[in-house]
């Protein structure tokens, strides 16, 4: 996958041909920004100059192909005198603008009142800051394309909205030791991650734990838990190590998660002692 950039930098991402509802509303801004280019009696390439882009991003987004960025649609709004129903289609790009599992799995973190993770190789999506995330995502084999890794980023990133709902739903992480210790992306990226679960760490809506290297075995040595509770008392939750790692909302099968995430909960430090040990190793260095 090829990355296109012009003076302003990249316009937005490549739309996933798997995403149904995202092809649709991606194809319909699209059709409507070259409609109203051709109404102004505007050649793509004069078009594309006159926002800062590449002809041939012009006729990608034009075509369905990229999901333009907010800037894209503002400065085409102001260049083609759409007295601002071009950048208004924003409001629909917005919603389908990050991969469908992701979109799907926010979703579900939006609407959950509780919400209970318990990660043994990194440390948490909710939990990383955007530079730790990017050399996580950057350090995948084989590699993603510049374009894809900032779509993952700007994906992870966007559900941590969850800190801003009001009323802000109960949180808890279980986060091994070993990711802790580990300085991902250097010394200082990685002090501005422990600060940040500190930071996270210290709301009263969550409730953060470590677990110490040298406990007994535990049920999540088979791989990261989540557990969403919902208000109208339905719950949905995956385990890697169960179910073949599909999510699952029966309650036979959330007990068994429940049991195994309790387990998990009930081995790790307390959450004082837990933000005492991330203290400590920032002291370290």
């Amino acid at each position: 996958m090829t990355v296109d950039t012009g003076e302003q930098g990249e316009a937005g991402w490549e739309v996933d041909p798997d995403d149904e509802w995202g092809v649709a509303v991606i194809a319909t801004v699209g059709r409507q920004l070259k409609l109203r280019r051709e109404a102004v009696g505007m050649r793509a390439a004069d078009f594309g100059e006159a926002v800062g882009y590449g002809e041939d991003l012009v006729y990608k987004v034009e075509g369905g192909k990229r999901i333009p960025r907010q800037e894209y649609l503002d400065r085409a709004d102001a260049v083609l005198d759409a007295g601002g129903l071009i950048a208004a289609a924003w409001e629909d790009v917005k919603r389908v603008r990050y991969p469908k599992k992701v979109r799907e799995l926010g979703k579900l973190e939006a609407n959950a009142v509780e919400i209970g993770v318990y990660e043994c190789n990194i440390i948490a999506g909710l939990l990383q800051t955007p530079e730790h995330a990017r050399v996580l995502i950057e350090a995948a084999q084989p590699p993603y394309s510049p374009d894809d890794v900032d779509r993952m980023v700007a994906a992870r990133l966007a559900r941590q909205s969850v800190y801003e709902r009001d009323p802000a739903p109960s949180l808890h992480f279980v986060l091994e030791e070993a990711p802790l210790r580990r300085q991902v992306g250097g010394t200082m990226v990685w002090r501005r991650q422990l600060e940040r679960l500190l930071e996270v760490g210290r709301l009263a809506n969550v409730t953060l734990q470590v677990m110490p290297t040298n406990v007994d075995a535990h049920p999540g040595l088979d791989g990261r838990i989540e557990l969403l509770k919902f208000m109208d008392g339905t719950a949905v939750g995956r385990a890697d190590g169960l179910f073949n790692g599909r999510p699952v909302s029966e309650p036979r099968q959330l007990r068994i998660l429940e049991l195994q995430y309790g387990t998990i909960r009930a081995q790790a430090l307390p959450s004082r002692e837990s933000l005492a040990f991330i203290e400590e190793l920032l002291g370290e260095t």
